[in-house]
């Protein structure tokens, strides 16, 4: 199936967003549920929780810094090559990133500070992008 016409829109996320690994057998966390927005996906190996950064207590294993966009959906689950056609411009401009999906839609995560570029360099791709903040989104101290 081809992509959905038109260009592909993403808006930011307000805030920054932390990467958290639990054991694989921990509950998830209540302190994790309270924002707008966090993922929860559990192997055999991990338990690994995406979200908001101020949530996250100290003595958590973490990668603090992340800043979000989500993709408008929903997204066809037979539409090809979605992920690829956002990470592909980002590769390019040396930008790594997070990929998440849920039912509806996907979200990419790349660090805070390159959220600028990234933005970029998706426009470049022909993404529209909406929202982002100006700057780097602030963090609270760590």
């Amino acid at each position: 199936m081809p992509p959905p016409a038109g260009p592909l829109v993403l808006s930011t996320l307000p805030g920054r967003w932390a990467v958290c690994r639990l054991h694989a057998e921990a509950a998830v966390p209540a302190w994790a549920e309270g924002g707008s927005f966090f993922s929860a996906t559990r192997t055999k190996e991990e338990l690994s929780i995406v979200c908001e950064e101020a949530a996250v207590p100290e003595g958590v294993k973490v990668e603090r810094g992340w800043a979000a966009l989500k993709l408008h959906g929903p997204i066809p689950f037979e539409t090809t090559g979605v992920i690829a056609s956002l990470a592909a411009p980002l590769a390019e401009a040396g930008i790594s990133l997070f990929a998440l999906s849920t039912f509806d839609t996907d979200y990419i995560l790349v660090k805070a500070e390159t959220l600028a570029e990234a933005t970029s360099a998706l426009r470049k791709a022909g993404f529209e992008v909406r929202g982002e903040p100006k700057g780097t989104p602030s963090s609270p101290a760590a």
